[in-house]
């Protein structure tokens, strides 16, 4: 079709094969998008096209992803509120008739239905990296890192240290939305055997809170990851030496350490052990 029709916060435009989202920058527009910027959605990830009036004078246009089609929506997993549907088109209700046109006409192009056998949207690029309540989350692509932070992460965190996960031990990713009451974001291994302790007590989960790991921020994170996971191949990462830590910042986490010692929170074999992992990497 190759024609552009431009809402509320978005413009799609119709090619032969696939349709490009782009999303709008401005403060009005959710946030989500605006990380997302845009995105191009083959006609063989869509599974169908409803077009349905909205609020105060809109008509919304929408295309239905098939099941683990995008990694956005599988990590997601319902949890995206309305608003913030990167799928949902808002028109002016004056512009019903042109939107029905293009949902027809996007209809008639559809050919393909059911769960798909891999990610048919592309994920957001790493690296990427956001600040959760208890720690910072890190991806370049091969590995996820957890580095704590001694005002949020509990005792439990810091005496497992910062955490690093190769994709290639990874069998998903669990998000509960920033939005929700104890939002977290868990990183799953590939042969899950024993329930996951609660969040803010497992090393490979980072918690939300408020300000902490936005939607925006944490919601593309935990597809990027989910992507990568998938798509894993056979080939191993060459490891890359770690860089060298802040003296004020390893002599901040020995101080954390003492107090957590002192308060009968960590045992002498543990103080000891810990203490000298933070002094080596100075």
């Amino acid at each position: 079709m190759g024609d552009v029709l431009a809402g509320f916060h978005a413009a799609w435009e119709f090619e032969s094969d696939s349709v490009l989202i782009r999303y709008e920058r401005g403060i009005r527009t959710p946030k989500l998008f605006q990380a997302l910027g845009e995105r191009r959605v083959p006609l063989e990830a869509i599974a169908g096209v409803t077009l349905t009036p909205g609020r105060r004078g809109t008509v919304v246009l929408r295309v239905e992803p098939r099941p683990g089609a995008d990694p956005l929506m599988e990590a997601a997993a319902g949890q995206l509120k309305e608003g913030s549907d990167p799928y949902r088109l808002v028109l002016p209700a004056e512009r019903e008739t042109l939107a029905e046109y293009y949902a027809d006409e996007l209809r008639g192009l559809l050919s393909e239905s059911g769960k798909t056998e891999r990610y048919l949207v592309p994920a957001p690029e790493a690296p990427l990296h956001f600040k959760a309540y208890d720690g910072k989350a890190s991806f370049d692509g091969t590995s996820v890192t957890f580095r704590w932070f001694w005002t949020g992460a509990s005792s439990a965190k810091w005496k497992a240290g910062d955490q690093t996960f190769p994709v290639a031990d990874l069998g998903g990713v669990e998000w509960r939305s920033p939005e929700v009451f104890e939002g977290y974001l868990r990183l799953l291994p590939r042969d899950a055997a024993d329930l996951a302790p609660q969040a803010d007590q497992d090393p490979a989960s980072v918690v939300f809170g408020l300000g902490y790991g936005p939607v925006h921020e944490s919601l593309p994170f935990a597809a990027a990851v989910l992507a990568a996971v998938r798509d894993r191949g056979p080939a191993v990462p060459v490891p890359v030496p770690a860089p060298r830590r802040d003296p004020a910042d390893i002599a901040e986490r020995i101080r954390h350490l003492g107090e957590l010692h002192q308060a009968g929170l960590v045992t002498d074999e543990e103080f000891s052990s810990k203490k000298a992992e933070l002094l080596a990497e100075l």
